[in-house]
Formats: structure tokens, sequence, C-alpha cells
């Protein structure tokens, strides 16, 4: 943001000195004056979709986080009903799943935006633990399909927070939004605007405005990676005796 606003000042004074003597800034084209209304509009209807499109997309990944650790959570519980080997075993997966997704596979999908196939391993192993099961009676009998909901729903938000975990905006939307910012802010300079203290304040504030929203943007594009993070908190508040 304040490299935004010094490279306004900075042109501005060079434009200021290049411009001739007899140059009059009230002279400015009424069709210039329209054309920069018209493109400050259409570029913040622009960064507008695209920050919505980036924070509904880490919305979405901090509700796969949310349904895989309630899923798993429920399978945690639900085991009660079967015999006491069969529930620690489980039991004993989920927590084996759940401390390694907390403290090895959550650091990979920030540095290297992917899960890890030892993370789907641990979890393909309590599906197996959970459907290798046979019943012995009808309570047992009740309580095994709605196992396999909870371990669907678990394997489901899995498989989507994996395919969350890289950017979300396409490499030609982010063109548009540079191109557009560098357009919106040179027709600041189409103004013929002058090297008044307020109308250099506000060219630098519109630019930096910009910019702030630009890396808003790339702040939130990858949900696990960068500053407003998505992070493990569902997993550690569901699962208390696993530390991070």
């Amino acid at each position: 943001m304040l490299g935004a606003c010094l490279v306004v000042v900075l042109v501005t004074f060079v434009r200021h000195r290049r411009a001739p003597e007899d140059e009059d800034p009230s002279e400015t084209p009424d069709v210039i004056e329209y054309m920069t209304m018209w493109i400050g509009v259409v570029y913040a209807i622009v960064l507008g979709l695209a920050i919505a499109g980036v924070w509904e997309a880490r919305d979405s990944a901090q509700s796969y986080v949310q349904s895989e650790a309630q899923a798993l959570h429920e399978i945690s519980e639900r085991v009660r009903v079967y015999p006491p080997e069969t529930r620690d075993l489980i039991r004993a997966d989920v927590n084996s799943y759940v401390s390694y997704v907390v403290r090895s596979e959550w650091p990979t999908m920030a540095h290297q935006e992917r899960i890890t196939a030892h993370g789907t391993a641990l979890l393909q192993k309590v599906r197996q633990d959970v459907t290798d099961y046979r019943p012995k009676n009808d309570f047992e009998a009740q309580a095994y399909q709605p196992l396999l909901d909870q371990m669907a729903a678990a394997d489901q938000a899995r498989n989507a927070r994996g395919d969350s975990t890289g950017a979300t905006m396409p490499s030609v939307v982010w063109w548009g939004l540079l191109t557009g910012a560098v357009v919106t802010v040179g027709m600041v300079f189409a103004l013929q605007i002058r090297r008044t203290r307020r109308e250099l304040v506000l060219a630098g504030l519109f630019s930096a405005t910009i910019a702030f929203m630009l890396f808003l943007i790339w702040d939130l594009d990858a949900p696990y990676s960068r500053g407003i993070a998505v992070s493990a908190e569902p997993f550690l508040n569901l699962f208390p005796g696993i530390t991070s």
C-alpha cells in the first residue's frame, strides 16, 4: 500500500515537471472524466466479485474441516456400543488420524498445498475398522449403518479439503485484476491532477485502497496457506486430548 502511494506521488511530480507551462487542469475533456468514472465503477464491481469468491471458498474450506472433525467425533462416540476391544481399536485409530492431521498434515497443506498419502492411509484404516466389524446383536446392528454414514461423511470432507488446498483464482483473473488496477490508477493522471496536498492525498489513498484489495484477494486465495488461513481448531475442540 505504501509502495502504491509512493508510485502515484512520484509519477505526479514527474508529470508535473514535464507538463507544459500553459497546461490547465480545469480543461480536462468531459469524456475523460466520464471514462474514468465508468472504469472505476466497473473495476470496483470486479474487485467485489473477486473478494466475494475467495471469501466463499475460504468459508467452504472451513466447513469441510468442521464436517470432517464432527464426523470423526461421531464415530468415536457411537462405537461405545461395541465390545471394548473393537471400541478401543477404532478410537485409537481415529485419534492417530486426527493427531497426524493436526501435527503433520496441516503444515504440509500450508507449505505444499496438498494433503498427504499417509493421512489417506490412516483414514482408510479407520474405515476398515468400522466396516469389517460384524454386529453381534440388534443393538449393535442399529449403530452399524449410522457409523458407515459418518465414515462416508468424513471421507467426503477429507476429499473436499484436499481439493480446496490450492489457489482458487485462475491466472487469467489475476491478469485481469492487475491490468485493471493499472488502468484504473492510470486514469487518475488523465484527469491532470495537480501537486496540491489534497489531490496527492486522495490519489495516494485511492491507489492504496486498490493495493489493499488486491492483497486481501491474494491472502484469501489459498485458504490454508496464508495470513487469514483456515485452522485445525475444530479437530482440537472435538478431540481435546490432541495437541498441535
